[in-house]
């Protein structure tokens, strides 16, 4: 019987097997950020231990930075605290890293790809719940907890159980103003928050074969959202083409390149292999989503009104009504009559040029809404030198977007970027939890194209429709 991508990348990597039926593996690379490493850290120093391999850590300062031209001053004592005993950790055990004014710091999933740090058929981990995002390139990549991040500080192994393995093809091509994001959406709106709980997912199918890597990070960075343990994507020669066009310090070259290219040729799941799981869904059925309550599950089409409390699989009547009381929508209301206050595009799901490139798309000779503030935050200092080559930040500018400096943002609460209570936010991030963006912020989930047109019109709208009025 043939292997699935993940069975193929988990044989090769496990150094035993554990008398409880775990493994354990050997990572090949650890990502490290400011929030999950400092107890770690401190760990090591108690017990008199080193870094088994600090050439293979890497680390970089995104979480708690501010975004704003003053960001190398931190006000907040404890965000402050965070970032600089990074600092100190990575100077006294000897890690790389991309701090706050370094022309490679970003957002660790961002960051990653960029330096060619991510490479199909390795074992990636990170503090993060978000490190599936590296699964895109055909690796094994998942997030873990402080206690393990210092297990693998120490040892470059980590015990894991073995998931299942559930493939998720999407067939067919989407139709126009449809995106990865709305692809991903709908799979969580389809399976649920928890419908891949104790798998990891391999996406497949004629349209995700279709889509730049950028795109696929995008799919693979929300597998967390639907519950799974990580997301991949078969490596193939999209993949091979992202990690050679550009000068990527630590992606192979020369002769190590060709064997590395012959090894990732081998990744993809053999034609006899078998998964636990299966699921299509045709793409070209995919319409732009909206999330209308706290978690990605609870995701519609644009043009579908918010649901009543009874009318929503898999939730009770209990769990809808009281996301609805939170986002302050009432059963029948459509969306695009809702107005904005907030537009939020960045984080770690679409923060990279191409989401920028399609948001300014749609801005480029229009203004945003005057009601509306608007937030562009590029995912690494990187994605934003490319932007300014390109004229994005002026086509940011001229529509009054605020352009910022790469970092977390107002993804999630712990840095200055953050919704006032009972604001409403159009957000191409990955989470729209009670307070992710800030305590009692409302937030609706969405690609970057919605999210500019959203800026432009004060108020979520058919992208479809909306461009061609």
């Amino acid at each position: 019987m043939g292997k699935t991508l993940f069975e193929k990348i988990w044989s090769a990597h496990v150094v035993r097997e554990m008398p409880d039926g775990s493994s354990l593996l050997y990572i090949d690379r650890h990502l490290v950020h400011e929030v999950t490493s400092p107890q770690a850290f401190e760990g090591l120093r108690l017990a008199g231990r080193r870094v088994r391999r600090p050439d293979l850590t890497f680390s970089t300062m995104d979480h708690n930075v501010p975004t704003t031209v003053d960001r190398l001053t931190i006000a907040d004592p404890v965000s402050r605290a965070q970032v600089e005993a990074l600092q100190t950790n990575c100077d006294d055990f000897d890690i790389q890293l991309y701090g706050l004014g370094d022309a490679h710091q970003g957002i660790v999933h961002v960051i990653g790809p960029e330096l060619g740090q991510t490479l199909p058929g390795l074992t990636i981990v990170c503090g993060d719940s978000h490190t599936s995002t590296h699964g895109a390139f055909g690796a094994l990549a998942f997030g873990i907890g402080t206690s393990e991040v210092e297990h693998v500080l120490v040892t470059q192994t980590l015990v894991q159980r073995k998931p299942g393995t559930f493939k998720i093809d999407f067939s067919g091509r989407p139709g126009p103003h449809v995106f990865s994001k709305d692809m991903v959406l709908k799979m969580i709106g389809l399976i649920g928050t928890a419908g891949g709980t104790g798998y990891v997912l391999e996406y497949g199918g004629e349209a995700v074969q279709a889509l730049s890597m950028e795109a696929r990070m995008s799919i693979c960075n929300m597998s967390i959202e639907a519950g799974a343990r990580a997301g991949m994507i078969a490596p193939d020669e999209t993949t091979i083409e992202y990690i050679t066009r550009d000068e990527r310090p630590f992606a192979p070259r020369g002769e190590a390149l060709d064997r590395a290219m012959a090894y990732w040729r081998s990744l993809p799941s053999d034609a006899d292999a078998v998964f636990d799981r299966t699921l299509t869904i045709d793409t070209g059925t995919i319409a732009p989503q909206v999330t209308w309550g706290t978690n990605p599950g609870m995701v519609m089409d644009i043009g579908q009104p918010v649901p009543e409390p009874d009318a929503v699989p898999g939730y009770s009547r209990e769990d809808v009504q009281k996301a609805l009381d939170y986002m302050g929508l009432v059963p029948g209301t459509h969306l695009t009559d809702v107005d904005l206050d907030v537009v939020f595009i960045g984080s770690c799901t679409n923060s990279r040029i191409e989401d920028l490139r399609q948001a300014a798309a749609v801005l480029d000779g229009r203004r945003k809404a005057d009601h509306v503030d608007l937030l562009v935050v590029p995912g690494s200092e990187q994605v934003r030198r490319q932007a300014e080559a390109e004229g994005l930040d002026r086509i940011f500018k001229a529509a009054g977007a605020q352009w910022r400096f790469a970092g977390c943002s107002m993804c999630l609460g712990m840095n200055p970027d953050q919704l006032r209570p009972r604001q409403r936010c159009a957000s191409t991030s990955n989470r729209n939890f009670e307070g992710r963006q800030g305590k009692d912020g409302r937030t609706h989930l969405v690609s970057p194209e919605m999210a500019a047109a959203a800026a432009v019109a004060g108020r979520l709208v058919d992208v479809r429709t909306w461009l061609e009025t």
